[in-house]
This record gives C-alpha cells, sequence and structure tokens, in this order.
C-alpha cells in the first residue's frame, strides 16, 4: 500500500512541476492530456490499475486517486481561467485574442439588455375598453359557459328544433344535446330564469361556429352580448344607445345606419352598419367594406315575448333590447386593420405596436 502512496505522492509532485512549468494554454492543454486523457492518462490508468486490487485496499486506494484527480482538475481550472490565448492570424502573425480572466468581467459602461415586457392582446384591450363604456352607462358584466346545451343555446331564445334559422349559425356539435355556443345570448336566459328586471348586462366571451375563414369571418371569435330588460323600454332607447356606444368606441365621426333584419330572439330586429373607416367608401376593392363604404357590425332588436315568457317575465309589463357584436371586426375598424387573421398570427411585430395604447 506504501508503494501505492508513494507512486501517488510522485505523479502529484511531477504534475504541480510540469504545471509551474507551462508557459501558455497549448502546454496545459498538453498537461490535461498527459493526467486526465480517457484511454492513456495517469489518473485513468491508476483506477483502471484499482480493479486488480484487493477489496481490502480499494476504498484508500481509491481516496487517494480521487484526491490526486481533484488537485489535478482544480489547478487546470486556475491555470486556464488565467492564461493568454493566442491563435495565428493573417499571414501567420499571432494575435493575442483577451485574457479569458476578463471575460468574466462586467463591463458597467455597455447598455444592459431589454427584456421586453409583455402586454394584453388587443382584442383583449378592446373587450376592456367596450366593458368601460357600458360599466358608464350602468351595465354590469356576466360571464357564461363555452360548452352549452341546445335549450339555452336555441331552444330558449325561441328557435325550435328543427327550424330553418337554426341554420344560419353553422354550429358545431359535441353530442346530442351539446354545443359549442354559437352567441353569447344564452347568458340572456340563464340571466333572466335568476333575476328580475330592471337587468343592465353585457356578457363578453368567445363563440364558435363553422365559418370559412377570410378577412372578416373566424371559426373561433370573441363577442360581447347586451341585454337591456326593464318596464317602458322601446326600439328607440336602443338605438340611442348603440348609437352612443359606438360613438364612443370608434370615435364622434362614425355614421350608424340601421337595416331591418330576422332574429328569432328579437321582434322587430336589426342590423347595423358603420361607415367603413378603412376606405371611407372611396376604394372599389376595399377588402372590409367591398367598396360600399358601410360594414355590418352588430345585430340588435327588442327581446321577443316568448323569450320573456319562457323565463317567466310577464312581456305585457316588461320590455327590452339585445345585442350582439363581434369584437375582432369592431377592433378592425378602430386599429384600422384590413385582415381579421392578423389578430391570431402570433406576430409579434404587430402585437407590440398595441404596449403603449
Amino acid at each position: 500500500m506504501k508503494t501505492l502512496e508513494s507512486r501517488i505522492g510522485a505523479l502529484k509532485t511531477k504534475f504541480d512541476e510540469s504545471l509551474a512549468g507551462a508557459t501558455d494554454a497549448g502546454a496545459l492543454e498538453e498537461l490535461r492530456n498527459e493526467f486526465l486523457s480517457r484511454k492513456r492518462g495517469r489518473v485513468t490508468l491508476l483506477f483502471e490499475e484499482l480493479k486488480s486490487l484487493p477489496p481490502e485496499e480499494k476504498r484508500s486506494f481509491g481516496r487517494l486517486v480521487n484526491e490526486l484527480k481533484a488537485h489535478v482538475q482544480k489547478n487546470l481550472a486556475v491555470s486556464l481561467k488565467g492564461s493568454i490565448r493566442i491563435k495565428s492570424g493573417a499571414k501567420g502573425k499571432l494575435t493575442v485574442i483577451e485574457d479569458d480572466a476578463d471575460r468574466d468581467q462586467v463591463d458597467l459602461t455597455l447598455p444592459g439588455e431589454t427584456l421586453p415586457w409583455g402586454a394584453p392582446h388587443p382584442v383583449m384591450l378592446f373587450l376592456e375598453e367596450i366593458e368601460r363604456i357600458f360599466e358608464t352607462m350602468g351595465f354590469s358584466v356576466a360571464e357564461g359557459p363555452e360548452i352549452e346545451t341546445d335549450y339555452y343555446n336555441f331552444e330558449a331564445l325561441n328557435f325550435p328544433p328543427h327550424h330553418p334559422a337554426r341554420d344560419d349559425w353553422d354550429t358545431l356539435y359535441l353530442g346530442e344535446n351539446l354545443l359549442l355556443r354559437t352567441h353569447t345570448s344564452p347568458m340572456q336566459v340563464r340571466v333572466m330564469e335568476k333575476h328580475k328586471p330592471p337587468i343592465r348586462i353585457i356578457v363578453p366571451g368567445k363563440v364558435y361556429r363553422r365559418e370559412a375563414i377570410d378577412p372578416t369571418h373566424l371559426p373561433m371569435f370573441y363577442q360581447v352580448e347586451g341585454l337591456l330588460v326593464d318596464e317602458g323600454v322601446t326600439f328607440a332607447h336602443l338605438k340611442g344607445t348603440l348609437d352612443l356606444f359606438l360613438k364612443r368606441l370608434l370615435g364622434d365621426k362614425i355614421g350608424t345606419r340601421f337595416r331591418p333584419s330576422f332574429f328569432p330572439f328579437t321582434e322587430p330586429s336589426a342590423e347595423v352598419d358603420i361607415s367603413c373607416l378603412i376606405c371611407s367608401g372611396r376604394d372599389q376593392a376595399c377588402p372590409v367594406c367591398g367598396g360600399t363604404g358601410w360594414k355590418e357590425l352588430l345585430g340588435a332588436g327588442m327581446i321577443n315575448p316568448q323569450v320573456l315568457k319562457n323565463v317567466n317575465i310577464d312581456p305585457e309589463r316588461y320590455s327590452g333590447w339585445a345585442f350582439g357584436l363581434g369584437i375582432e371586426r369592431a377592433a378592425m375598424f378602430c386599429y384600422q386593420i384590413a385582415d381579421m387573421r392578423t389578430f391570431y398570427e402570433n406576430d409579434l411585430r404587430f402585437t407590440r405596436q398595441f404596449f403603449l395604447k
């Protein structure tokens, strides 16, 4: 055992002498290979020799070999860190690159690395603005499930089974009675079932339809539903509220018009158009308005008396109105965006434009 101890001691002395004589990184690399090379390194060969020792000697010998290995690694690391790296430059000239010790120091005169902050998605920013406007008018915000039953999505809203009006919604069914909601209108029923008039709510959320994708249509989009039920509510209240809302949202210069339409859950019903903010009717090839100068933005109308009966509200005493607005479509006008698909392409160059808005 003493012979092994003396051999390891001699190797340690040899390493220290060789390390003291190493003047550059090349010499240090040679010394590292001599002692730590995987195949013929002096320390590696000692570990191979350890396998043939009797069990009673392996523990002591292994400890000595590990101490030698740690001594070699530690001193090589310190020496390599402080060495000057040299390479051959153009025309065979030697060029000093840098001192590795200096590489670890921080130059406090350099500008710091900027880490970009996250920002709300423009659709969320627009939704928050809609909520703020209606909250100032006395409305509350309600939320409901995205997976609905056929009853709440259709039947309670005056869509009887097999009614042809259901075809307009291109519904995505999950089973016989479950579906992805096609509008946020089911919350009209859910709220009126639990609360009696007066009721003033808006319902924001995602809706799903089997739509063909184009600049103004997506199979998943955000919608906000508005509902007001009270005594003496008329279509004039609906028109005045929506006109004020759209001017606050899109600017005082926005033009609006109401066109007769049909929805099973409202009567009378209307489509509400706004003047095109993209081209103002001057571009016949406008991808948003098609050159007409107007773009349908939302649907609205007076609540059908049958819907009120379905939730046990007396239609002889109470009346109300409702509307549904596609948030992305409205945001396109507000932010001057010509293609709805831009909102969901995950292009940071696009979303970061709204950081300071």
